[in-house]
């Protein structure tokens, strides 16, 4: 008994730096967030209590609805391309091939780099005379002889398992040798042409996008997804990925080898066994990736921050730079509308988990 109670001190002890910060940082702030956003406090004024007007304010705030749109769309958008990219990563590096584990290490670099680092080479990247511009510059300009390679590639592989096929060979249209040597004709052939001056690169203007303007992608009219915030979609992909795919690594060591036998006894194609095999037996590891997924892009502040004047706001505002700008805002703090706009953000948070829970389980019912 004596050893039993000293046993639960000693837990209980060891938990306390947790359970004090947990109580300080999450409960107490959270309770004051909720006080707040039904007073009138601006962080120099003493609060009054005045009801559901802040949230009433709150929501028809056009800044907030843009606010709450980008949000939405960035959580639905980068939540989906994460978890499939993760998947599929996690899938073709969880072969046994030589340099694997190499290969896992390059890849989760960008995810043990600071996210501050990363968003200030995305801004190097996209500028007007970036990175990428220049590719699509230089794809615009050897154009001709890309397509050329490509067209004589299919061609010549076409020829080559058609005649395979004929002599009764069983060559499949993606064979690596034949594929090799279908390259190498078509770079002679590419060649051959441009030395004979019918085909060679053209002279293109300079692409001049503008990747961080009040540009939209709009449907119907209406304003969907602006190019800045689908930029931070594609960094926060880039960066998320590999983070994710280490989940997704460890719960494929735990699919017994027997199911992939099995359907391969059955002649499963690749694509059969990750739908069939893979996929089912991961739907704990997915439950737990959409989640995380959500609850962070929900979250997303510091690429805005960072970004900040290189584009207009209504572009990238976010329900957390929302928040974080009227808490901080000089002059009179509207504290009271950042404190709604939290409580409305936690509360969609807990809502899109709930619905994730109940309409798509982590375990086989």
């Amino acid at each position: 008994m004596f050893r039993r109670g000293q046993s639960t001190t000693t837990a209980y002890l060891f938990l306390a730096p947790f359970l004090i910060s947990t109580a300080i940082f999450f409960f107490y702030a959270f309770a004051r967030a909720i006080y707040y956003s039904f007073t009138d406090f601006n962080l120099f004024n003493s609060p009054q209590l005045i009801g559901v007007q802040p949230y009433t304010q709150v929501v028809a705030d056009p800044s907030f609805q843009r606010a709450l749109t980008n949000s939405l769309i960035f959580a639905v958008v980068t939540t989906t391309l994460q978890t499939i990219f993760a998947l599929l990563m996690a899938v073709a590096l969880n072969n046994k091939l030589r340099g694997m584990a190499f290969f896992r290490s390059a890849w989760y670099m960008p995810s043990i780099t600071s996210s501050v680092v990363i968003t200030l080479i995305f801004l190097w990247l996209f500028q007007r005379r970036g990175i990428a511009n220049y590719l699509i510059t230089q794809w615009q300009t050897y154009q001709p002889l890309i397509l050329t390679f490509l067209i004589g590639l299919v061609v010549a592989q076409v020829i080559q398992v058609l005649l395979e096929r004929r002599s009764g060979l069983p060559a499949r249209w993606t064979d690596p040798a034949l594929a090799a040597v279908s390259a190498l004709a078509s770079l002679v052939v590419t060649a051959g042409l441009v030395w004979a001056g019918v085909t060679g690169p053209r002279e293109v203007a300079p692409f001049d996008y503008q990747y961080f303007a009040d540009k939209w992608i709009t449907v119907g009219g209406v304003q969907i997804l602006s190019i800045p915030l689908l930029v931070v979609i594609i960094q926060n992909t880039f960066t998320t990925v590999p983070t994710l795919m280490l989940f997704f690594l460890a719960g494929l060591q735990n699919i017994p080898g027997a199911l992939y036998e099995a359907a391969d006894i059955d002649g499963a194609t690749p694509f059969q066994k990750l739908m069939n095999v893979t996929v089912p037996n991961l739907r704990p590891v997915t439950f737990y990736v959409i989640t995380v997924g959500l609850i962070g892009t929900m979250q997303m502040f510091d690429q805005v921050a960072v970004i900040g004047s290189a584009a207009p706001q209504d572009t990238l505002i976010t329900l957390a730079f929302y928040v974080y700008t009227n808490t901080f805002k000089a002059g009179a703090a509207p504290v009271n509308l950042a404190a709604a706009a939290a409580i409305i953000l936690a509360l969609l948070i807990l809502a899109m988990v709930f619905v994730q829970r109940r309409f798509f389980p982590s375990e086989a019912r």
